[in-house]
């Protein structure tokens, strides 16, 4: 399996997803409890990776966020 990356990182929204969760005044664990009630299940240390640039993030993952964070999908890669 080849593994990409970009600029060294496995994700480019890593830095939007940080930047609304703070704007919402969220921590990791409550932006954690609000996807799972969205149907998705990633712990605060995924968050954590995500934001880091460090852990990939599925198509239907960031479509969650987009709906979390009220925001459009593209937003998350300008």
């Amino acid at each position: 399996m080849k593994i990409y990356d970009y600029h060294g990182k496995n994700n480019i929204c890593g830095t939007r997803i940080k930047e609304a969760r703070k704007e919402m005044h969220l921590s990791q664990m409550e932006l954690a409890e609000l996807l799972e009630r969205n149907g998705i299940s990633i712990d605060n240390d995924s968050i954590s990776r995500i934001e880091l640039g460090t852990r990939f993030i599925t198509d239907y993952e960031i479509l969650t966020f987009a709906k979390v964070f009220d925001k459009k999908i593209d937003w998350f890669y300008s």
